[in-house]
């Protein structure tokens, strides 16, 4: 009996995606880091190591499709840890601590992906790059389309994302 490779679809892509995330979340979970959190650590360390506080909220809510709220709470949340400081008003920076910690998930994260990955043509990884960059732009657009969801105004797009 062979077995056929399925068209991609959104099955397809939804399982990829939670089974490396699930391999993720260990990493995480080892380090007492959410998702939301590492991504947030990602988008500042991604700008230098500084960013002003409304850039990343945008970043989060853009890259993440979470709600204002819950982006500026996973920013306070790094800042409570001291992974990120606030050198003025509007900016965010890492910390030492957070510089760390980032380095440690990023890592954590590069050494999952080298497995999973692994015997993959290159080829074979740019084509599935091309494909899924084309399905975000189009559900983004989908997303932009449908206008603000549940009361939010439509000012609360992503900046910077």
């Amino acid at each position: 009996m062979t077995t056929t490779t399925p068209p991609v679809n959104g099955q397809v892509i939804g399982l990829a995606h939670y089974a490396s995330r699930a391999a993720l979340e260990k990493v995480l979970a080892r380090t007492g880091t959410t998702f939301n959190q590492s991504v947030a650590l990602r988008a500042v360390s991604d700008n230098g190591g500084t960013v002003e506080r409304g850039r990343l909220v945008g970043r989060l809510t853009g890259a993440l499709k979470i709600d204002e709220t819950l982006a500026r709470e996973t920013v306070e949340e790094l800042t409570a840890r001291k992974l990120l400081d606030e050198p003025a008003a509007d900016q965010v920076s890492l910390t030492d601590s957070g510089r760390e910690l980032f380095e440690a998930v990023r890592t954590g994260g590069n050494a999952i992906a080298a497995r999973l990955y692994a015997g993959i043509p290159a080829e074979d990884l740019a084509t599935a790059g091309r494909v899924l960059a084309l399905i975000t732009q189009r559900a983004d657009a989908e997303l932009a389309d449908a206008g603000p969801a549940n009361g939010e105004s439509a000012d609360t797009e992503a900046v910077g994302a």
